[in-house]
C-alpha cells in the first residue's frame, strides 16, 4: 500500500508483554517448589501488527505480524524463539528466527511498554481482572495518535512447557503474568477501541496459547478494515461479536471527534474547580493530573481538551506517566501530564509552581510561587457557566428509571449511547459558550487588514477584576493561535456562537460605528447589581435579557412571526444516521478482503441510489466513503469520480490532500482516461491549482498595535491610524493628515503622533468616568453616549458643563446636577461665536439658535469657544444630512470629524490649532459650498440607507441584491433565523447579509471566490446560488450560511440565473443558467446536475428570464425567445436607430399580461417597448430625462423601476426612475447615489432596495406606493 492511501481505524496493534525467558525461569522455578520473585519484570514489545496484511502480490498467505510492505523507520530488531505445536521444524532448529519490526514513524516502541504498563508488570499467583486505559501520543509538529490498552492475565503456560529441552504438558499452573493489546490509531475513539479489546477478550478467553498471535492478528486485520467516517451525522456501525461497535463522525471538518462521556469531571470535580482547572489551561500553566485509576487520567485531561475547543492546548500532552518517567515533570515549560497517585507527594515536593489536580478525591493543590498566582475566571463568563451547569442532567439513572429493562445487550448500549450523545452535545455548548463570553469582545480590537490586535485598548476595557486573568491568557500561544484564526475571519464553532448570541445592540454596532463611549443604558448597569454587570457582558446568552433597540434605525417589519428568544441555550442536535458495515471477511485474505471491498462499495452505491435529492448532506458523506474505499481499492478513477461528485455537493469535506496524492498516483493511461471525461479533468485542473496556492505561502502573522518611531508619510499615517482602530476610513485619515501638518512640511513626527494618540485614548478614559445622575440618564436615550463635556461656564440656562452626545447638546447644572436640554442638532437653526461682557472685559461666547426657542442659547466658553463652534457646526451639518438622505453614517462621520477636531487642538496647542481642525469640518464644509436639499420626491421616496463597505477601509461597489423572504415554518432548531435576509454582494467575491427585519449586518462577509458576482437567485428555503466572472455557480446554504457547494460546468463568467416553477408539487425544479461564451445550462436543482446544455447565440448572454414554458435570453445585440427544447423560436435585433451608435442591450422585462417586451441599453437613455406578437420595431419609446445609460431594471406592482447613470447638476450620479406601465411615463425621479445604479431588487413589492458603485458603495431603500 503506497503512502498516499488513507488509514483506516487502525494504525497500529502491539501486544506487551514479559519475555519469554523471564517467564520460563519464573515458571520453572514454580514447578521446582522454590519461591519464585514477584518483583517488576521488564515489558518488552511482543507482537506489532500494522496494515496492509495482505497485498495483491502475495495472494496465497498473509503478511507476518512485523510487516515490511510499508517503508517506515524500523525502531527495533528483536529475535525470538516460537515454538510451534504442530510442527518440529523451528524446534529442531538452532537459530532464532529474526525479524525485522517496521512500525508507522509517530509510534515508539521503546517507550510503549512502560506506557502499557505503567505502574510496572508484575507475576500473580492468582488471575485478575482485565484493566484498561487509554494513551495519547503526541509528534513533534503536534499530530496526536492515540491509544487504547487492554491488560489482562493468563496463566504464564498452558498447554505445553518447555522444559529440559522438550515441550510437555504441566500439571500445574498457579502463576499469572500480565498481558498488553495496545491499538493504536489516528483518531480519538476511545470507547469504540474499548469495546473492541472488549471483544477480543472473549475471543481470547478460549483460545489456546498457541492461536493467540492468530487470533490477535486477525483480530487488528479486521479493524484495519474499517473506514472512519467523514465529518457530519453518519455514524459507522460494524459487528465485532458480541458487540456492534459504533464510531461516530466530528461534527464538522474543524470539530474534534467525541467518543467518550464528556460529563466525567463534573462528576469528579465542583462546577467551581472545573472553572479554576480550565483557567489553569488557558493561563498555560504546568498542570499533573493524579488517579488511582490510569484510564481516567487520560479520560479526564481529554475531556478538558474538548472544553476549550476550538482553543487549542499547544504544549506538552502526556495524560499517563509511568514509573520511569516521574522526572518529564522537571520540563520548565508548560505541560499537562497525569501521573499515579501514589507519587502525589514525590512530584509536590520537587517542583515548584505546578498545579495538582487529585481526581480521586476532587481537590486542586497549588505550588506556585509569588506573582504566578491563578487568577479567577471573569465574573460574568463564570455565572452564566455555573448556571448552564445546574442544568445539566448529568445522572444516567436518575433519567432513565422509568424505563424497562432491557434484554438485548446492543439496545441497551445504543440507548446509553444516545443519551450520552446528547449529554455530550448539551456540555460541549455549554463550554463553548463559556469560551465565546471569555473571548467575545475580542473582535471588537481587531484590525483585519493589518492584522494588528490591540491588546492594551482590550485589557483596559475589561472589568478591575478580570484583568489579572486577561493579562495572563493574552500571553499565552494559545490566545496567540486563537488570534490568527480570528484575523482570518475563520468560521468555526466559536464565530458561529458569538454571531448567534450576539445581544441586539451588539448587532447594530457595525450600523453604528461610533468610537467607543459608554452608553446610558451602560452608564446605569456601572452603578447597579452585579447582576446587570453580566447581562452587560454576556449579551443575549444569558436568560431574561432585555435588549434596546437603537431609536435612530428605522426598523421595518419582519414578514413573518417573531420567533421568541428562547431562554435556555438553544440545542440543536441533528438527526444522527447509521451506516452498517457488512460482517468481515476472512481478513488475512487478499481475495476475501477484495470482495469485502466490493461489497461495501456495493451498497454504499446501492443507499446513493436510493437516497431522496435533497438529502445532499448525506449524499456527500456517501460519495466520501465510497472514495475512500475505491482509493483503498486501487480503483483510482472510480475514486476521482466519487472525489468529484462530493466536490459539488460539499466542499466542506472535500478532503484535498487525499485527492492531490490520488492524482500524483495516476498512471499514464489512468491519466489519460481521466482527460476525457470534462468533469474529472476540472477537477485534476482545480487540484493543480490548489498545489500552487500551497506554494505560496500566507500571511498569518499578528501584530501588536506599537507607536511609530520614524517620521510617517501620507501613506505610513494612514495604516499606523487605521492600525490603532481610531478611525478606519481613508479620506478621514487624509483630512486629519492634513490638520497635523499644517504650516509644515508633509509628514508626522512620531511625537506628534503619540501625543495624538495620547490624547484620544485619554478623552475615551474620561468619558468612561463620566458620571450622570438617575435624572439625567432617565431623560436620554439608552444608547446615547457623552462624547465630549466642556469646562464649567455660565450661561444663559444656568451656570455647569455643556455635554454633548450623538443627538444633542445638554447642561449639566452646577452644584445639585440637573438635567437641562439645550438643543437636538436637528433643531438648530443659527450657529455663530460672539462676545459678551464680563466685568471690564468681553469674553468670546456661542450663541446657538433653536428652531424650538424663541430664546437662543448663549454660553461662555472663552478659550473652548472656537473649538466648540466648529464642533456643533459638524454635528449639525452632518445630522441635517442624515436625515435628508435618512443614512444615519453621516451622523457617525460628523461625530468621529468632532471627535479627530478635539484631539487635534488637544495635540497641537498652538495658534494654529484651530486651523488646523478646521481641515476635519468636512459637512461644514459641504453644506457652505454644495447646496445640501435632497429633491422633495427623493426625500418622500426614500426610507433608509445602508452601508455594506462599513467595516472596510474603502466603499465596495455592490454588484447584487437579493431578497429572500422570511420563513414561519422555519425550524426552532436550525442553525439561523428565519428572518427575511438581504444578500449584498460586494466586489472581489464577498457577500454580506443583512437582516431585514431591523437593517442590521447579520454575516460581515461570506467569502465565495475571488472574483466579481454577477447575478443571485434563491432556489428553496435552503439555498442561494451565486453566479460569478471566475465561470463558477457557488451555492450558500441560508441556514449555515456557509458556501459548501459548487457548479462548475461552465467555461466562461456565470451572467444569470432563472428558476422554472414546478408545474405541480411532485415535479422536478430546474434551474438555467447563463455564461458570457453563450452557452445556456439547464439544471436539476434536486440532484445538481446537468440536464442539458444549449448554444443559442455565440455572443454574450446578459440575462434570462422564463415566461409560459419559453426562454427569453438578452445578448449583446439580440433578445431571444427559446422553445423548451432549446430551438429558436423568435429573435429581436437592435433597432437600426441604436445600432450605429456603440450600445448593446442591457436588461429587458416581459408583461405577459399585456404581451410586452420592454428593453434598455447600456449607452441610450430610453426604455423601448415592444408588442410581444411583433417584434419588428418599437411601438413606444419612453424617454428618461438626462440619463446616460440603463444598468438594471425591475417590475414591481403596476411600475417599472430602472436604475441608470444620470446627470445631475455638478456631475454624473446614480438615479432610479420609476415608470408607471398604464401611461408609460416617468413618474419619479429619484437621486440618492453618487455614482451609477447597478442593481435592484424588490422586498414583496412594500420596499425597493438599490446599489450603486464603488464611488457610492451604499444600498438605499425605497417606499413603493
Amino acid at each position: 500500500m503506497a503512502d498516499y492511501f488513507p488509514t483506516g481505524l487502525l494504525e497500529a496493534c502491539v501486544v506487551i508483554g514479559a519475555s519469554n525467558d523471564k517467564l520460563k525461569e519464573a515458571h520453572q522455578l514454580q514447578q521446582q517448589g522454590r519461591p519464585v520473585d514477584f518483583a517488576q519484570l521488564d515489558p518488552e514489545v511482543l507482537q506489532v501488527h500494522i496494515p496492509p496484511f495482505v497485498t495483491r502480490e502475495n495472494e496465497s498467505q498473509a503478511y507476518s505480524a512485523f510487516s515490511k510492505v510499508q517503508r517506515r523507520r524500523s525502531f527495533i530488531k528483536k529475535k525470538r524463539e516460537k515454538p510451534n505445536a504442530a510442527s518440529n521444524q523451528n524446534a529442531e532448529s538452532k537459530e532464532p528466527e529474526t525479524e525485522d519490526i517496521s512500525v508507522p514513524k509517530d509510534i515508539d516502541l521503546i517507550g510503549l511498554p512502560q506506557l502499557c504498563f505503567p505502574g510496572g508488570l508484575q507475576l500473580a499467583s492468582e488471575l485478575k481482572e482485565e484493566r484498561f486505559h487509554f494513551l495519547v501520543f503526541t509528534d513533534v509538529f503536534g499530530n496526536r495518535t492515540y491509544g487504547a490498552v487492554m491488560q489482562y492475565y493468563k496463566p504464564v503456560q498452558e498447554g505445553p512447557h518447555y522444559q529440559n529441552g522438550h515441550w510437555s504438558a504441566s500439571k500445574t499452573g498457579r502463576l499469572y503474568t500480565a498481558c498488553a493489546i495496545c491499538i493504536i490509531s489516528k483518531y480519538a475513539y476511545f470507547s469504540a477501541l474499548k469495546d473492541c479489546l472488549s471483544c477480543l477478550l472473549v475471543q481470547l478467553k478460549t483460545c489456546r496459547g498457541s492461536d493467540f498471535e492468530e487470533r490477535v492478528k486477525e483480530f487488528a486485520a479486521k479493524l484495519a478494515l474499517v473506514p472512519t467516517p467523514p465529518p457530519g451525522q453518519l455514524h459507522l456501525v460494524f459487528n465485532l461479536k458480541p458487540l456492534q461497535i459504533v464510531l461516530p463522525s466530528k461534527e464538522d471538518l474543524d470539530h474534534p471527534i467525541v467518543d467518550l462521556d464528556l460529563h466525567l469531571p463534573f462528576l469528579c470535580f465542583k462546577p467551581k474547580q472545573v472553572l479554576q482547572i480550565i483557567t489553569c489551561i488557558l493561563t498555560e500553566q504546568r498542570i499533573v493530573f493524579f488517579s488511582s485509576d490510569w484510564a481516567l487520567l487520560t479520560l479526564i485531561s481529554q475531556c478538558f481538551m474538548l472544553y476549550i475547543h476550538p482553543l487549542q492546548w499547544v504544549h506538552t500532552f502526556v495524560p499517563i506517566l509511568s514509573r520511569q518517567m516521574l522526572d518529564f515533570v522537571m520540563a520548565p515549560t508548560s505541560f499537562l501530564m497525569g501521573c499515579h497517585i501514589d507519587h502525589f507527594e514525590e512530584v509536590a515536593a520537587e517542583t515548584n509552581d505546578l498545579i495538582l489536580i487529585n481526581i480521586d478525591n476532587g481537590t486542586m493543590a497549588f505550588s506556585c510561587s509569588p506573582g504566578n498566582e491563578i487568577p479567577k475566571t471573569p465574573w460574568a463568563a463564570s455565572e452564566c457557566f455555573l448556571k448552564r451547569r445546574t442544568e445539566l442532567q448529568i445522572h444516567y439513572d436518575l433519567q432513565m428509571s422509568h424505563l424497562g429493562v432491557g434484554t438485548d445487550i446492543n439496545d441497551v448500549r445504543m440507548q446509553r449511547r444516545q443519551w450520552q450523545q446528547k449529554l455530550n452535545l448539551e456540555i460541549q455548548q455549554v463550554t463553548l459558550e463559556l469560551i465565546v463570553n471569555i473571548f467575545r469582545e475580542v473582535n471588537d480590537h481587531l484590525n483585519y487588514e493589518h492584522r494588528v490586535f490591540n491588546s492594551e485598548e482590550f485589557l483596559k476595557s475589561r472589568e478591575p477584576e478580570d484583568q489579572l486573568f486577561y493579562k495572563k491568557v493574552l500571553e499565552t500561544h494559545i490566545f496567540h493561535s486563537f488570534l490568527k484564526e480570528r484575523l482570518n475571519r475563520k468560521m468555526d464553532a466559536f464565530t458561529r456562537m458569538e454571531l448567534n448570541t450576539r445581544s441586539e445592540a451588539h448587532r447594530m454596532n457595525p450600523m453604528m460605528d461610533f468610537p467607543r463611549r459608554p452608553t446610558m443604558q451602560e452608564m446605569a448597569r456601572k452603578y447597579s447589581s452585579p447582576e446587570n454587570r453580566m447581562s452587560k457582558r454576556l449579551g443575549m446568552s444569558m436568560p431574561n435579557l432585555v435588549q434596546e433597540r437603537p431609536v435612530d434605525l428605522p426598523l421595518r417589519q419582519a414578514s413573518l412571526k417573531k420567533l421568541g428568544i428562547e431562554n435556555a441555550l438553544k440545542i440543536s442536535q441533528k438527526p444522527i444516521k447509521h451506516f452498517r458495515l457488512p460482517d468481515f471477511p476472512p481478513p488475512l485474505s487478499y481475495h476475501y478482503v477484495q470482495n469485502y471491498y466490493s461489497e461495501l462499495i456495493n451498497l454504499l452505491g446501492k443507499a446513493i441510489a436510493t437516497l431522496p435529492p435533497e438529502d445532499s448532506a448525506l449524499l456527500a458523506r456517501y460519495f466520501y466513503l465510497r472514495g475512500f474505499l475505491n482509493t483503498i481499492s486501487g480503483k483510482r478513477l472510480d475514486a476521482l469520480s466519487d472525489f468529484q461528485n462530493l466536490y459539488k455537493t460539499d466542499i466542506a469535506i472535500f478532503p484535498t490532500d487525499l485527492v492531490k496524492n490520488l492524482v500524483d498516483s495516476l498512471q499514464r493511461d489512468e491519466r489519460g482516461q481521466a482527460e476525457k471525461h470534462s468533469e474529472l479533468k476540472r477537477l485534476i485542473s482545480k487540484v493543480k491549482k490548489e498545489n500552487e496556492k500551497d506554494l505560496v505561502k500566507t500571511d498569518d502573522h499578528v501584530k501588536k498595535f506599537e507607536l511609530p518611531k520614524k517620521h510617517m508619510q501620507l501613506e505610513d499615517f494612514v495604516k499606523r491610524i487605521q492600525e490603532s482602530g481610531i478611525v478606519k476610513d481613508v479620506g478621514t485619515i487624509h483630512r486629519l493628515f492634513e490638520a497635523l501638518t499644517v504650516g509644515q512640511q508633509k509628514q508626522i513626527d512620531p511625537e506628534v503622533f503619540r501625543v495624538f494618540y495620547k490624547f484620544w485614548k485619554e478623552t475615551e478614559a474620561e468619558a468612561q468616568d463620566v458620571h450622570l445622575p438617575a435624572e439625567v440618564i432617565e431623560h436620554l436615550d439608552k444608547n446615547e453616549c457623552v462624547y465630549k463635556l466642556s469646562c464649567s461656564v455660565k450661561t444663559n440656562y444656568g451656570v455647569g458643563k455643556i455635554a454633548m452626545t450623538q443627538k444633542r447638546l445638554l447642561l449639566l447644572t452646577d452644584g445639585r446636577p440637573s438635567y437641562v436640554e439645550i438643543t437636538k442638532f436637528r433643531d438648530i437653526e443659527e450657529v455663530r461665536i460672539s462676545s459678551a461682557p464680563l466685568l471690564l472685559l468681553r469674553v468670546p461666547s456661542l450663541k446657538i439658535k433653536m428652531s424650538l426657542r424663541k430664546e437662543m442659547f448663549e454660553a461662555n466658553l472663552k478659550s473652548e469657544c472656537d473649538l466648540w463652534n466648529l464642533m456643533v457646526k459638524e454635528m449639525w451639518a452632518g445630522r441635517k444630512m442624515a436625515d435628508d438622505h435618512k443614512d444615519p453614517q453621516y451622523m457617525q462621520q460628523a461625530l468621529t470629524n468632532v471627535l479627530l477636531m478635539d484631539a487635534v487642538v488637544g495635540c497641537l496647542q498652538s495658534q494654529k490649532a484651530i486651523f488646523a481642525a478646521n481641515k476635519l469640518a468636512y459637512f461644514d464644509k459641504m453644506k457652505s459650498e454644495v447646496p445640501m436639499m435632497v429633491p422633495k420626491t427623493t426625500s418622500e421616496t426614500l426610507k433608509h440607507k445602508i452601508n455594506p463597505s462599513l467595516d472596510l477601509t474603502t466603499p465596495q461597489a455592490v454588484d447584487v441584491l437579493l431578497y429572500t423572504p422570511g420563513q414561519l415554518s422555519f425550524s426552532a432548531d436550525a442553525d439561523s433565523d428565519g428572518n427575511p435576509k438581504l444578500w449584498c454582494a460586494l466586489s472581489d467575491g464577498k457577500v454580506v447579509v443583512f437582516d431585514a427585519a431591523s437593517w442590521s449586518i447579520q454575516q460581515n462577509s461570506i467569502q465565495v471566490g475571488a472574483s466579481r458576482l454577477n447575478c443571485m437567485l434563491r432556489l428553496d428555503q435552503h439555498q442561494v446560488w451565486i453566479g460569478s466572472q471566475d465561470s463558477t455557480i457557488y451555492i450558500i446554504n441560508i441556514r449555515s450560511m456557509s458556501c459548501n457547494k459548487q457548479l462548475t460546468e461552465h467555461r466562461a463568467e456565470v451572467t444569470d440565473i432563472a428558476m422554472e416553477e414546478r408545474s405541480d408539487r411532485f415535479g422536478q425544479v430546474q434551474a438555467y443558467s447563463c455564461s458570457a461564451d453563450g452557452s445556456l445550462i439547464i439544471w436539476d436543482v434536486s440532484t445538481l446536475k446537468v440536464k442539458k446544455q444549449l448554444q443559442p447565440t455565440s455572443d454574450a448572454l446578459h440575462s434570462i428570464k422564463l415566461f409560459n414554458g419559453t426562454l427569453w435570453c438578452c445578448s449583446t445585440d439580440y433578445i431571444l425567445e427559446l422553445r423548451k427544447n432549446g430551438t429558436l423560436h423568435r429573435k429581436l435585433k437592435l433597432p437600426d436607430l441604436l445600432r450605429d451608435a456603440p450600445t448593446c442591450f442591457s436588461s429587458f422585462l416581459l408583461f405577459l399580461e399585456k404581451d410586452q417586451l420592454w428593453t434598455a441599453c447600456v449607452d441610450g437613455g430610453e426604455l423601448l417597448v415592444w408588442h410581444d406578437r411583433d417584434l419588428s420595431k418599437p411601438f413606444h419609446k419612453i424617454q428618461l430625462p438626462d440619463c446616460i445609460g440603463v444598468s438594471c431594471m425591475i417590475k414591481v406592482k403596476n411600475q417599472v423601476w430602472v436604475g441608470s447613470q444620470g446627470r445631475a447638476p455638478g456631475k454624473a450620479r446614480g438615479k432610479i426612475y420609476v415608470v408607471d406601465t398604464e401611461k408609460y411615463s416617468v413618474e419619479k425621479e429619484l437621486v440618492a447615489h453618487t455614482d451609477c445604479v447597478q442593481a435592484l431588487c424588490s422586498a414583496e413589492d412594500r420596499y425597493v432596495l438599490s446599489g450603486s458603485a464603488f464611488e457610492d458603495g451604499k444600498i438605499a431603500i425605497w417606499k413603493v406606493e
